[in-house]
């Protein structure tokens, strides 16, 4: 099970459906944290081909949507060569502003 910040649903997906018109950013945003939750560590590695298929998004679909992600610093992304598949970490921000305020 997953379990979601009611961020993600009041804020988030508002913000990023809406203002950025990118609803598969969204989806994706989920699908990440999802994976991360169930392989219980702290980031995964994938695709944007095995992306596309669990999601059922084009995989340049898949791609936009993690490039603004990663402008937006919802998620980090390491790759150990230009060709490696990437590894994605989901970031909270909300989270850090909440403890600081």
């Amino acid at each position: 099970m997953t379990t979601l910040d009611p961020y993600v649903l009041d804020v988030l997906m508002p913000d990023l459906v809406g203002h950025e018109h990118s609803p598969a950013a969204f989806l994706i945003y989920l699908y990440l944290w999802h994976r991360i939750e169930a392989a219980g560590d702290r980031a995964v590695q994938l695709s944007y081909a095995t992306m596309a298929l669990e999601t059922g998004l084009s995989r340049v679909t898949a791609q936009r949507a993690i490039a603004l992600l990663e402008r937006r610093q919802l998620i980090s992304v390491t790759r150990s060569s230009r060709t490696a598949v990437p590894s994605y970490l989901v970031l909270r921000p909300w989270a850090a502003r909440k403890r600081a305020g």
